[in-house]
């Protein structure tokens, strides 16, 4: 398995001045994973020590932050020699350690030149409410569900991908048909690292499923551990009700969906404590394509998708056959899952911010607006090959955009007013944004 974050680590280690590191993400997206083999690959060794494990150890920075006594009590526990530069240290479930956030200050003040790297469930809901957080004194990294590339180099397709990079079209296009079979694959499978592992080992799809069905029942039961008693059921309505929200053809948020007569003050702080765990990816609605999108912002008009398309398939509880063959089922909720697949790569490339744009009467909508590398980039998706969209036109006919995408399954293509990218290329589509 490979995760392209493992590149950002290696840069992390080289800079002179390097802070310890936090991995954000949410739980079951392979943090740990990541960091050990990073450790593996790139330290001499690594002392790893799980704080939610080794309950003993959860009072270690209680009482004081002596970088020499923590480091100390770490070798006699791990059996592991520390030498800076050549040592990572991972801490990991640092949440659980009494003062442990804080304690990264200190490292990075006294003790710069260790290789400290945490990781932790649902950072931020979970941390006690007097807890320091080490602001400035650290440095992060974002880890998401693996991207439909990653994806492809876990099923043994590097040279595919190669292909991909280069961005040559003809090429690509001769593998067209392939490579949408690998799409359809995405779609039920996505890309929670173990459900990948299990299928590139067992190529059992009951078995991912079971897999999937676990990790969404893992989530439910965060909701009850780490989340306010009095906003549990409204959070779990809220996770519970993504899919159909999400099958609507206008997929706007729409409280009253969840609840009859459900209003944002009932709900808003589930919805954020879902987005503070990384389980929600949020897409707000901008009045005008212009820099920054910030300003544009209506904060009160949004779309919500899940973390990752295949936890939305089972969700939806779609058979594999009816993902693969496209039966009828499957055409129900593609729409869905291809806006879901959309917004889940943008997010992994790190745009600058994603959003979408209605007119004032919501009767022209564009479904992705991105800003990126400094430019404002339209973005249509196309679940099948017809591609006629009165919006779209619209839209670029009246804010005559730089650069405007689509995304379907037809093959690229360069017209006067805008670019198709295939479906399978999401991830590189952004690349034209350096065209002079």
């Amino acid at each position: 398995m490979y995760r392209t974050n493992i590149e950002l680590l290696k840069k992390w280690k080289q800079k002179d001045r390097h802070k310890p590191l936090i991995i954000r993400g949410a739980r079951q997206v392979g943090k740990t994973w990541l960091l050990k083999e990073f450790g593996k690959t790139c330290f001499e060794n690594t002392v790893y020590v799980n704080f939610e494990d080794a309950s003993q150890l959860q009072s270690l920075f209680k009482e004081d932050f002596d970088i020499p006594r923590i480091l100390n009590i770490l070798e006699v526990y791990t059996g592991q020699k520390i030498i800076a530069g050549e040592t990572l240290i991972i801490l990991d479930e640092i949440q659980t350690a009494e003062r442990g956030l804080t304690s990264l200050k200190y490292f990075h003040e006294k003790a710069p030149e260790y290789h400290i790297a945490t990781a932790g469930s649902l950072l931020g809901i979970s941390m006690p409410r007097k807890t320091s957080f080490p602001v400035g004194k650290v440095e992060f990294i974002d880890l998401n569900p693996m991207s439909f590339s990653e994806f492809l180099i876990a099923l043994g397709e590097q040279k595919l991908v190669g292909i991909l990079t280069s961005r040559d079209w003809k090429s690509i296009g001769i593998f067209g048909e392939r490579l949408k079979g690998y799409l359809k694959s995405y779609y039920y499978l996505g890309g929670m690292p173990e459900v990948v592992m299990e299928y590139t080992q067992q190529k059992n799809l009951d078995n991912v499923r079971d897999l999937q069905k676990n990790i969404l029942m893992a989530y439910e039961a965060d909701f009850i551990k780490y989340a306010p008693g009095n906003t549990i059921p409204r959070i779990r309505m809220v996770w519970q009700n993504i899919p159909m929200q999400l099958s609507k053809e206008n997929k706007k948020f729409m409280y009253g969906s969840i609840k009859h007569g459900g209003r944002a003050k009932d709900f808003e702080l589930a919805i954020q404590w879902l987005l503070d765990a990384g389980m929600l990816l949020k897409n707000t609605r901008v009045t005008k394509p212009e820099l920054p999108l910030t300003a544009f912002e209506e904060l009160s008009v949004f779309k919500l998708f899940l973390l990752d398309v295949g936890l939305l398939s089972a969700m939806c509880n779609l058979p594999a056959r009816a993902t693969i063959q496209e039966s009828e089922l499957f055409l129900q909720y593609k729409g869905a899952l291809t806006e879901q697949y959309v917004m889940q790569q943008l997010h992994s490339i790190n745009t600058d911010k994603i959003s979408y744009w209605t007119n004032e009467r919501s009767t022209n909508e564009v479904d992705f607006i991105v800003q990126h590398n400094g430019k404002i980039i339209p973005i249509e998706v196309k679940a099948e090959s017809n591609v006629k969209s009165k919006s779209f036109k619209f839209f670029c006919d009246k804010y005559n955009p730089e650069i405007a995408l689509r995304f379907s399954l037809r093959p690229y293509k360069e017209e006067s007013w805008m670019i198709n990218i295939p479906l399978f290329a999401v991830e590189y589509a952004l690349q034209h944004t350096n065209r002079s």
